[in-house]
């Protein structure tokens, strides 16, 4: 008989019936961790050999109707999570220790309760005369919010059943603790069997949850990566803390667009939404100089201007430093290699060091062209003009790919002000009234012509 596999790996789940100190389906070490079964396997054609009830089965072209929303009357969060919050949904909030989780839900909650909705609050990180705190310096102490400060799983969905709300939010899944679980809160079998255990009822009852997780070093969810499967919608909460912007972003969701983003603006009296985005990282960018160029990025179904900038100088080190913020370290090497074998710009023996202004990260492939420009603008000390905004897509060979969306890349950045654009060449020609394009089919050709260079 096979012997119960009581060992999982936080990272991707895999199981193991020893411990191990790396993981052989994802290669991550010290993520196993010893866990308890939450139910015996099957036992013959049976489970556990009682019968079970047979589930009703439907056609594909079956007409059911959509689900149903509540709108928070905050756009940039209704935008996130695809037109509102919808009933009987669970949904997965993370982000850095104090980057504002809580100040976020705690304003959502009484957006929520003062649309109609009964709404539950339960700390388990704070206690209520903390969170009362909070919501008087928010300004909300007089929203119909339910609060409570809880641990034990038991008590809460006990609570939740007697008091029947339309939202409860959980602060945080970590804190949680089951007590049919022998293993200390935080640890993989009791965030899994939690998250499990809050998803069902809600489902079952008619409810919507949003339960707040904690992240780890290298940015992900904590815990197992099971629990993300088994939401309907994941959202991460980013941003600098030097920066008073803020991101949220729909990175899972099974009831609207994902990569969705909303924009808020830290103040004093909590988050406040931003309107337009791109105004707004764009309002602290002065004069032309050497390393700064403007990106026209997407952001899930929203047109995004934001600002690169780019610093080389001689390294005093063997080994030259390459330093990035808000984009991905192992593109900006992809980047560095082309310019050099494709180019003939040598980056050899300088230190490189990149960002994008505001706390924005940025993920697509259509911002190499806006790096590859404002690494060149800072090694060759040479301004791009100002009202020029660049976009496009390198690949290896040192060509320039068209990306998606031209246009309304275009028309963002004629809306604010931008009289040009450098783009690759596009086989269907975009035309943008008060946009002048300038197009090129390979980097080389394209530094040749913008900077002169070799």
């Amino acid at each position: 008989m096979a012997k119960d596999l009581s060992f999982v790996c936080s990272a991707c789940g895999a199981a193991y019936s020893k411990w191990s100190g790396q993981c052989d389906a994802c290669q991550a070490w010290n993520t196993i961790h010893e866990t308890k079964a939450l139910a015996s396997g099957p036992k013959g054609k049976t489970l556990g050999g009682m019968r079970g009830r047979a589930i009703p089965l439907i056609d594909l072209d079956t007409q059911e109707p959509e689900p149903p929303r509540t709108q928070a009357g905050v756009a940039e969060l209704d935008r996130v999570l695809g037109g509102g919050l919808v009933k009987a949904s669970a949904l997965l909030v993370g982000g850095d220790p104090g980057i504002g989780k809580s100040t976020l839900l705690l304003q959502a909650a009484a957006r929520f309760a003062r649309n109609g909705l009964k709404v539950i609050y339960i700390s388990g990180e704070e206690s209520t005369a903390q969170v009362q705190m909070r919501a008087r310096r928010l300004g909300l102490e007089k929203s119909p919010v339910r609060l409570a400060a809880e641990t034990n799983l038991r008590d809460i969905l006990t609570t939740l059943e007697t008091e029947k709300p339309d939202l409860a939010i959980i602060d945080s899944i970590q804190t949680m603790w089951a007590d049919n679980v022998e293993s200390a809160p935080g640890s993989v079998a009791q965030v899994r069997s939690s998250a499990h255990e809050l998803t069902t009822f809600a489902k079952r009852n008619g409810m919507s949850v949003i339960m707040v997780g904690h992240v780890t070093k290298d940015g992900s969810i904590a815990g197992p990566r099971v629990v993300e499967h088994m939401v309907d919608t994941v959202l991460y909460f980013e941003g600098e803390r030097g920066h008073q912007f803020r991101i949220l972003r729909s990175v899972k969701n099974r009831f609207g667009p994902a990569d969705e983003i909303g924009v808020f603006e830290m103040t004093g009296k909590g988050l406040a939404e931003v309107k337009n985005p791109s105004a707004l990282f764009l309002s602290e960018r002065g004069k032309p100089a050497p390393g700064s160029v403007v990106f026209a990025g997407i952001e899930g179904t929203r047109p995004m201007l934001c600002e690169i900038q780019a610093l080389v100088a001689p390294s005093p080190h063997s080994q030259p430093r390459r330093s990035v913020v808000g984009w991905d370290g192992g593109r900006l090497a992809m980047i560095l290699a082309v310019l050099e074998s494709r180019c003939a710009v040598p980056f050899t023996g300088l230190d490189v060091y990149l960002n994008v202004a505001g706390g924005l990260r940025i993920s697509e492939p259509a911002a190499d062209l806006a790096v590859a420009a404002a690494l060149v603008s800072a090694r060759e000390d040479a301004a791009l003009p100002a009202e020029a905004v660049i976009f496009g897509e390198i690949s290896l060979s040192g060509a320039l790919r068209p990306v998606a969306q031209t246009e309304n890349r275009l028309k963002e950045a004629e809306k604010l002000g931008f009289t040009s654009a450098i783009t690759p060449h596009q086989a269907k020609q975009v035309a943008v009234k008060g946009i002048s394009l300038r197009q090129s089919h390979d980097l080389a050709a394209f530094v040749a012509e913008v900077f002169g260079a070799r």
